[in-house]
């Protein structure tokens, strides 16, 4: 495939809205052109890919611009903040690789979309350092921001194709925390579809030990922070302590899940969101047939490294008071007569057991009328 020409560039950025330096090729002769909206007019030269084929249409990560640069569409850029440059906003299309058996996304799928927007806005800001979602102040102090709690529910998952709008921002939380909370949208609808909120610490990256947040971290990320929250504490049962499940407690144990190599990020531990698949391991195939998830708090408890195996336990009841285990004997047709409520426990298969991560969740019947239908 031929490169388009820079003068096929300037065409696709007329109008003096973006101003591009030497083209980058990429792999499929692509023609790679970078933008972040920083909420100041300016460019910083970090941000997303943009796409311009041939000389066609504006690509967003793949997806067409629903506008072009000449019609004044922003669908090129990374993200935008609003609110006073307080909320950070960005949309993205649901992939195929990002779906489930039913045809919609996964709890996986939403985990890293929260996660790739909190980075970004990091990025946006002007804050980031050298490190993943760390500002140039922790970077200098060998700093990192590991998360301890995350909360998310779920009223409708997207299908593939739909195209997702995602609102994230930043508070305190006590003297040495931060939180960060999200809203996702469907574009079309405007209606929140999602909502998670979580709570963050610092870490040296080379101690592996917590760290008072530095007061020039402080004011780095102080202007950025605004006091409204998502999801009460108390929601859900979000801020209450997750019961310990042992092997008396758990009705269901999957041994010998080891972390690849691939489930490594940036931060030499295992990433959050893969922490969702192993719990899920553990849960009755009949329950995840026949249910939704439909809220999942997760307590990170200890780092992981890719050395270690790990045990999944999982123990089911509904508020009918039968346990999972008595699923499979209940007809199909009567399996959904009520939400189901599980509790989680991901620890090391070795002698000490150590705990990695508490959960508890929450689950609907995939046949309920109600705000989980899927269309």
């Amino acid at each position: 495939m031929a490169m388009p020409t820079p003068q096929a560039v300037k065409r696709v950025a007329s109008g003096g809205r973006l101003v591009f330096s030497k083209p980058e090729k990429a792999k499929g002769g692509r023609l790679l052109l970078r933008s972040c909206d920083n909420g100041s007019g300016g460019r910083n030269g970090r941000g997303v890919t943009v796409e311009a084929i041939n000389g066609g249409a504006v690509k967003l990560n793949g997806a067409a611009s629903p506008s072009s640069v000449e019609d004044g569409g922003d669908a090129f850029r990374l993200g935008k903040f609003v609110e006073g440059r307080l909320v950070y906003r960005q949309q993205f299309v649901i992939r195929s690789y990002e779906i489930g058996p039913d045809r919609t996304a996964t709890m996986e799928t939403i985990m890293n979309l929260l996660q790739e927007t909190a980075l970004n806005h990091v990025m946006c800001s002007g804050l980031a350092g050298d490190g993943f979602g760390a500002t140039r102040q922790m970077s200098l102090r060998k700093l990192i921001w590991v998360v301890t709690r995350i909360n998310i529910q779920v009223d409708k998952y997207s299908r593939w194709g739909d195209v997702v709008e995602i609102d994230t921002w930043v508070a305190s939380s006590g003297k040495n925390g931060m939180r960060r909370d999200w809203i996702i949208r469907d574009r079309n609808t405007k209606n929140m579809i999602a909502s998670a909120t979580s709570n963050w610490v610092m870490m040296n990256r080379e101690t592996r030990r917590l760290s008072k947040i530095p007061e020039q971290v402080k004011e780095e990320v102080f202007p950025f922070y605004l006091d409204r929250s998502i999801i009460a504490t108390d929601t859900d049962g979000g801020g209450r302590k997750i019961e310990k499940l042992t092997d008396s407690t758990a009705e269901h144990i999957r041994s010998g899940l080891a972390p690849r190599w691939s489930d490594m990020d940036v931060n030499q531990h295992v990433n959050n969101v893969k922490y969702i698949g192993w719990i899920l391991e553990s849960v009755p195939l009949e329950v995840l047939e026949d249910y939704r998830l439909t809220s999942i708090t997760l307590d990170y408890r200890r780092e992981c490294r890719q050395s270690q195996l790990l045990e999944s336990l999982t123990s089911m009841t509904t508020s009918s008071s039968v346990t999972a285990a008595e699923l499979p004997a209940v007809p199909a047709s009567s399996r959904c007569s009520s939400d189901l409520r599980s509790t989680h426990l991901i620890r090391q298969q070795d002698d000490d057991r150590a705990e990695i991560v508490r959960a508890r969740a929450e689950w609907r019947c995939k046949e309920h009328r109600g705000a989980m239908k899927q269309p």
